[in-house]
């Protein structure tokens, strides 16, 4: 994986995007770290060492991950930590990898050549040049793209129909959400809380109703943040929870590429529905409208025209956005599907795979789906100080699945056997760097020597 060797190299004054350079110091064993729970080695301690490496900014003079290797867990097992910038893959492109970083077999497969010779590392004067001459051809493109678009009228006209009218939702969906304890100033430290359901489960309430696996888990969800209010004596309204939800626009073609591939859809979660089955209803009916808008493909428009903009103007826009006072967006919930397919590292099976998603602004929670096998892990991240019910949330929406297999008349599946995870990041440095947006947790179990250097992305747990 050549982009695990890169780092990022900006350009002087933004005159042009950052560049992927490979590190001519990089090395294996910065990247790749060892430590250990105190006994009992149980899920809490894990989610605590979680919560607390998530909290801490990756270094942006090196390349952007960091795995460790967690020994002392129960049972013998070890856990593999793995913390990626979202720069360098979207929640799609990290599962894939998957494929290059696990087995499919109890076997390991022979270890590959290593013939990696790092390219010269640019200058600073050549990524200047370079960048100044890219502005100068910037009109040239311009009218590239004007020509290539006069030779399709039709389609174009068809374009710019249907990305205005996604972005007149997408600028109604922009509105202040009702004011809530939800959304506010956030510190630097973070808690973490795991829920766990059967992949079996969601699908048969899926079949029941007609509705999508999404509908279904946001459904849950929404009834968590239902609860949550109430439980702090908030009125649940009906729009006082809009999440962002990432859209994967990733062709057959690309979904091994790294990078980002993704849009975004703007959705009012119904937590003023009390009864669980027309919440579902409710989320099926506008998760339906938002996609029949076209919302998610305006993004994607906004940002393909980006990419033929000069970069100064849209580096400084976007910078001056993200110190705007921002009262849209109140969570994220993001839904990745897993491999179905056993997978194992060094021999040992890997029994789980736990998200983990980033929060920043003034989002203080969010949720991240993962399906791996036949469980469906929701990962909690919440804001240390102002939001403590991350294991509160986990456990709601745990409690929404079951309300919807229940109201589906479905004979639910045996629980996930692994207790659930709640943690937090013990605010112990007095000023800890900000958050980095990372993912995912493995847990495996422990061989006679943890792997040297694992780069991996995620934590799973594995038995012996």
């Amino acid at each position: 994986m050549p982009r695990y060797r890169q780092k990022l190299r900006t350009v002087p004054f933004d005159l042009g995007q950052p560049v992927w350079v490979d590190d001519p110091a990089f090395d294996v064993r910065y990247h790749v770290r060892r430590t250990a729970l105190p006994a009992p080695g149980d899920d809490r301690a894990l989610g605590r060492l979680v919560a607390r490496v998530m909290s801490q900014r990756l270094d942006r003079e090196r390349p952007l991950w960091e795995c460790w290797v967690i020994e002392g867990l129960q049972g013998g097992r070890w856990a593999m930590l793995s913390k990626l910038h979202h720069c360098m893959a979207d929640g799609v492109a990290g599962t894939n990898l998957y494929n290059t970083l696990f087995d499919t077999t109890p076997e390991p497969p022979a270890p590959v050549p290593d013939r990696w010779d790092p390219a010269p590392e640019p200058s600073t004067l050549w990524l200047t040049a370079t960048a100044v001459r890219d502005l100068a051809m910037s009109p040239v493109e311009q009218i590239r793209l004007v020509s290539r678009a006069l030779s399709s009228p039709l389609q174009v006209a068809r374009w710019a129909v249907g990305t205005t009218k996604g972005l007149m939702t997408l600028a109604r969906s922009l509105t202040p959400a009702t004011a809530t304890s939800l959304t506010g100033p956030i510190g630097q430290h973070r808690r973490y809380a795991v829920g766990r359901a059967s992949l079996a489960d969601i699908l048969a309430v899926k079949r029941r109703y007609g509705v999508t696996m999404n509908d279904v888990v946001l459904a849950a969800i929404s009834g968590a943040f239902r609860a949550l209010l109430i439980e702090r004596g908030e009125q649940p309204d009906a729009h006082a929870v809009r999440s962002l939800v990432p859209v994967a626009i990733r062709g057959r073609t690309g979904e091994s590429v790294a990078g980002n591939r993704i849009s975004l859809m703007l959705a009012l979660l119904p937590i003023d529905v009390a009864d669980p089955v027309e919440r579902l209803a409710a989320v099926h009916a506008h998760v339906g409208a938002l996609k029949a808008s076209r919302e998610a493909e305006a993004g994607v428009a906004m940002t393909a025209l980006a990419e033929h903009e000069p970069f100064l103007p849209i580096s400084w826009g976007i910078r001056l956005a993200s110190h705007l006072p921002q009262r849209s967006i109140v969570t994220v919930t993001t839904n990745v599907p897993g491999p179905r397919q056993q997978l194992y590292v060094l021999g040992r099976r890997m029994l789980e795979i736990l998200p983990y998603v980033p929060i920043a602004v003034r989002l203080r929670t969010g949720v991240a789906i993962l399906t791996y096998c036949d469980q469906v892990t929701f990962g909690v991240t919440s804001d240390y100080g102002s939001t403590p019910e991350a294991d509160a949330l986990a456990r709601a929406i745990v409690a929404g699945v079951a309300e919807l297999v229940d109201a589906a008349g479905v004979t639910p599946t045996a629980p996930p056997q692994a207790p659930p995870v709640a943690a937090s990041s013990l605010p112990e440095p007095p000023e800890p760097p900000k958050p980095a947006p990372v993912r995912r947790v493995r847990v495996a179990p422990t061989p006679a020597r943890p792997p040297a250097h694992p780069p991996v992305r995620r934590a799973s747990r594995a038995d012996a």
